[in-house]
């Protein structure tokens, strides 16, 4: 199979984080690229299409997800950061809450570490990522991905998540994290109900950035956008509702998008700015 064309250069409003998932469970692609062989080749496609950067998970966080040993982890995804990393310079992220997977992510060439736990999973998580000096990206979720859809409750959700954000943002820097180095992300769909708490979030995205950190946001396939659009539908097939978040996350101005199909968020996005920027 021959990569498409790579987009022209022009900058996109927002960085555009390409999902390769290393799992059989993965809610959105069911281990269609969980040999290293195809995830490889997924993985540089997806850059070809436009990504900035790529996120390597090898433990599927979608609801009522099974949790899987460290050592599965890593087996799932270090070969494929190895093999990324001698094919393309392009950023890769390791999507995990434990702190063995992200060390050994890191020295196999990764630079980012994404934790849905906001680095809680382990009691050395924090200290962990202070000796890394990578990029962290903080994500606010309710319970653990087992049960957090069970019964997710909130007096304000914005102001809740904005909070939580704030206050681990202040904790991995006291814990010795470098500031700039920090990313917040507000968890869309991660102990939120589908449209109580995620359309707020999305609605007033704008609270979430002004805590001053860059804010990743993944909305791409979510469940909730079948339940606001015309019911549910397959995760394949939510690709409006993937750009529409994307685009109301640029205008309230994250830093970046968590998303499966590239290259049309990158089309979506640079038709976005070319009408922001018009006369």
């Amino acid at each position: 199979m021959n990569a498409p064309p790579r987009p022209a250069a022009t900058a996109t409003p927002v960085r555009v984080m390409g999902v390769v998932n290393m799992t059989p469970d993965s809610f959105s692609d069911a281990g269609g690229f969980d040999s290293p062989e195809a995830a490889l080749a997924h993985a540089l496609w997806l850059a070809a299409e436009g990504a900035d950067i790529l996120d390597i998970g090898g433990e599927s966080t979608r609801p009522g997800a099974q949790p899987v040993t460290e050592a599965e982890e890593i087996d799932r995804v270090i070969p494929l950061i190895r093999a990324l990393r001698a094919e393309s310079p392009i950023p890769i992220s390791v999507d995990t809450m434990k702190p063995g997977v992200a060390r050994a992510a890191i020295a196999a060439g990764a630079t980012i570490w994404n934790d849905v736990t906001a680095l809680r999973h382990a009691p050395d998580s924090l200290a962990t990522a202070a000796e890394l000096g990578c990029e962290v990206v903080l994500m606010h979720m309710q319970g653990e991905p087992g049960t957090m859809q069970a019964e997710p409750r909130y007096g304000d959700v914005v102001a809740e998540v904005a909070e939580f954000l704030a206050r681990r943002g202040e904790t991995a820097i006291a814990a010795g994290v470098a500031p700039e180095k920090i990313w917040l992300d507000p968890g869309i769909g991660f102990g939120k109900h589908m449209i109580r708490h995620n359309l707020p979030l999305l609605k007033h995205l704008d609270r979430i950035v002004a805590l001053g950190f860059p804010v990743l946001l993944g909305v791409s396939r979510k469940s909730f956008i079948g339940a606001v659009s015309d019911g549910p539908v397959p995760a394949d097939e939510r690709l409006g509702g993937s750009i529409a978040g994307a685009l109301a996350g640029a205008a309230a101005g994250v830093a970046a998008v968590r998303v499966h199909d590239v290259r049309e968020t990158v089309q979506a996005l640079r038709v976005w700015q070319a009408i922001a920027a018009a006369g």
